[in-house]
């Protein structure tokens, strides 16, 4: 029986021209080779969530809050717009409730200052969900990681700095599964 925990690497943007998919899919590059965690790519875009509220769409509510409850915790992948996170991400957020309580997240951020205010308006919103959000924070600029704004070409460097967050992800979403099967 496979009892490691399972990590959903969130990809928080689904625009047309969205690099998101590039940055999450290096992400789980690094993760699957650590061995400690199931990780796996969930994409917004496939479940193309109504807003909330809407009375159309809700088995694609259901079909997000399943995958939610399967996971033991997340990695957040999250492009600024405006100095925040996306509409599209917030409105997954607010779709669920219970689904990401006492589970555990780590933010990876990119943005012309690497993301740093979408990840800090990111903390606010988990804090209210129940998601404990681990302290290291990668973080990815347009500038320096990406040629010509749109191909991701990450510094070698950002490998440490991904495995320290990961390291404080797989020991915090442990803990929480411990209070969550209480």
């Amino acid at each position: 029986m496979n009892n490691q925990l399972n990590i959903g690497i969130i990809l928080g943007s689904t625009r047309p021209e969205r690099v998101s998919p590039q940055v999450g899919q290096w992400v789980k590059k690094v993760a699957d080779k650590r061995g400690d965690a199931n990780y796996e790519i969930v994409d917004l875009k496939e479940y193309n969530l109504p807003f909330l509220g809407e009375e159309e769409g809700q088995d694609r509510v259901k079909a997000w809050k399943d995958k939610l409850n399967s996971l033991d915790g997340f990695i957040f992948i999250t492009a600024e717009y405006n100095h925040s996170i996306t509409g599209v991400l917030k409105n997954a957020l607010d779709l669920a409730r219970e689904e990401w309580n006492n589970k555990a997240a780590g933010i990876v951020s990119y943005g012309s200052t690497g993301g740093a205010r979408a990840a800090e308006h990111l903390r606010g919103i988990l804090g209210e969900l129940m998601i404990a959000d681990v302290r290291t924070h990668p973080t990815f600029s347009l500038f320096y990681d990406f040629e010509n704004y749109s191909v991701f070409k990450p510094a070698e460097i950002h490998k440490g700095t991904v495995n320290q967050m990961l390291d404080q992800l797989i020991s915090w979403a442990k803990a929480l599964k411990q209070v969550r099967n209480k």
